[in-house]
């Protein structure tokens, strides 16, 4: 368990750059809606082009989400030496996608793979750092770079003989991935394309399959996100022929004035709409869960998991990108992340029933207003209330069986942890300046900032800096691998003399509730632990 803590914790890292990027995107696109905008959101304006430069900056988390996690896991995974080891996983992952260029350029067919198509699509393929590869999407990138990441804590101190000294260190952990990734580049460039293919199979299926079909194409696209095969289901129902020639995508924003003019329902206007509805899953989904992991949390650490869950929220609500909140428990509990596929697809299968189509509902509320509700509101009222009415009685649904699951089976999440057994609260301000100014009322030292007088107190709570075996860090909590627990000293200690929120006490495993600051003391211990081996 604790490893899966740490491991979750580690994903937050990453994920914690998302709300931002996609709040941006989402308003982006929002300004950018003739729908909404008119006549200042001419493609030829300067207004149009302003926000399309903001949107293209807004994309560079999701575009590059594969070395998001790569570089991301090491800061938190890594026991020590965390730079050198962010710069292993990124060429242990580099490396991992060359050997796979390499094997399918000289042997594609072999494999399947046709290295000559486009990137994307159903091509299986991708770009990674200009390195064109297999599409292995996020579940790759944690899978390499995990890898390295235990080679760097297995190897990074071995010594080797004097003559081979200057390959110590960062690069022989570097010299190992190189050889390992040879036979993982072509296990993977065998097996992967024959899962693509076997996803690409579902297609005439899901389309020939009436509400089931709805259901499956829905469940598939929500439970393949790890994998990045979900590529393969919307794709070629958004931009492909599956429907539609074209994608249903662009044919429906073609026929926008068309179908915002007609009286027939819906149903009759887009016959097949029934796939990209997966908005509402994000929508309304996303707001039931949040609540339940806020509410599941521990009450003192509710405010702080407030602060993580509501950009996510807003995130998934408004601009239809998922993986800041469904990150923080896909790894955590892959049993959660299946009910909200289940779930999800239940939803707008039964809002499909009651006549909810559209080419244009695959993003969130602000996709969903302006080329859905916004221009077709007055003709097809009664459809998009019915959508409403079903979204909210799903918000209950999933907020009531996340939270009882939660619950039941103490599930990770965040804030969930306990603080101890003595009374814990939230620090006021103030609280805090007569914490600080006892910690350094206590300590003859002077430190070089409010980080490293916070260092040294937990330093002395953890029982000194021999008694450290490693630290890392999470949003919020300092945790510390010790060699004896009983030198370190109880809560009341580390919240009376270093403001911390709480301490939790796990045999060895130990974790300091310090609070958002947490990556600035946990580099101050480190230059600390540093400096104790320089002297």
């Amino acid at each position: 368990m604790n490893a899966v803590r740490r491991f979750g914790s580690a994903m937050i890292v990453p994920v914690l750059l998302f709300p931002f990027f996609g709040i941006i995107v989402g308003l982006a696109v929002l300004f950018k809606n003739e729908a909404i905008m008119g006549d200042l959101a001419d493609p030829d304006g300067l207004w149009y082009q302003i926000w399309t430069l903001i949107e293209n900056g807004g994309w560079t988390v999701f575009n590059h989400m594969e070395l998001v996690f790569v570089i991301g896991l090491p800061i938190s995974l890594a026991s020590k030496a965390q730079g050198r080891a962010v710069l292993s996983a990124l060429m242990g992952y580099l490396m991992f996608n060359y050997f796979i260029n390499s094997i399918l350029t000289l042997w594609g067919p072999a494999f399947g793979v046709d290295m000559q198509a486009e990137v994307g699509g159903t091509s299986g393929l991708t770009e990674i750092a200009g390195i064109k590869t297999l599409d292995t999407n996020i579940l790759g990138a944690i899978i390499i770079s995990g890898i390295v990441i235990w080679l760097h804590n297995r190897y990074y101190d071995k010594k080797l003989p004097e003559f081979l000294g200057i390959f110590q260190g960062g690069p022989f952990v570097v010299m190992i991935s190189f050889f390992l990734m040879i036979p993982l580049a072509l296990l993977t460039s065998w097996i992967w394309p024959v899962i693509q293919n076997g996803i690409a199979s579902l297609q005439d299926f899901l389309i020939n399959s009436s509400y089931i079909g709805v259901w499956l194409f829905h469940f598939l696209e929500r439970i393949l996100i790890p994998t990045g095969l979900h590529h393969f289901i919307y794709t070629p129902f958004e931009y492909g022929p599956a429907v539609v020639d074209g994608g249903m995508k662009p044919y429906w924003i073609k026929h926008l004035t068309e179908y915002a003019q007609s009286s027939e329902p819906l149903r009759e206007i887009f016959p097949g709409g029934g796939f990209l509805l997966q908005g509402n899953i994000k929508m309304f989904g996303s707001i039931g869960i949040a609540v339940a992991i806020y509410s599941a949390a521990k009450p003192e650490n509710r405010k702080k998991v407030a602060a993580l869950l509501i950009p996510a929220t807003l995130t998934a609500v408004f601009a239809g990108i998922t993986e800041p909140l469904e990150f923080t428990f896909l790894f955590i509990s892959p049993a959660l992340f299946a009910l909200h596929a289940v779930l999800g697809a239940v939803m707008v299968t039964i809002m499909h029933a009651f006549g909810l189509v559209s080419g244009t509902m695959g993003g969130g509320l602000i996709e969903i207003a302006a080329t859905n509700w916004i221009p077709l509101f007055s003709n097809n009222w009664n459809v998009y209330l019915a959508e409403i009415i079903i979204g909210i009685i799903f918000i209950f649904i999933y907020y009531y069986l996340f939270k009882y699951l939660i619950v039941k089976f103490d599930i990770p999440m965040p804030g969930r942890e306990k603080s101890g057994n003595t009374e814990t609260k939230l620090y006021t301000k103030e609280d805090y300046k007569a914490s600080k100014q006892q910690g350094a009322a206590a300590s003859t030292e002077s430190y070089g900032s409010e980080y490293d007088e916070k260092a040294a107190v937990y330093l002395e709570g953890l029982g000194g800096l021999d008694n450290i075996v490693n630290v890392t860090n999470c949003a919020t909590r300092l945790r510390v691998t010790v060699i004896d627990p009983n030198e370190v000293k109880d809560d009341t200690y580390f919240k009376e003399h270093g403001g911390a929120h709480g301490l939790v006490k796990n045999n060895e495993s130990i974790q300091v509730i310090v609070g958002l600051s947490v990556p600035q003391v946990r580099d101050s211990i480190e230059s600390f632990i540093d400096e104790q081996k320089v002297h």
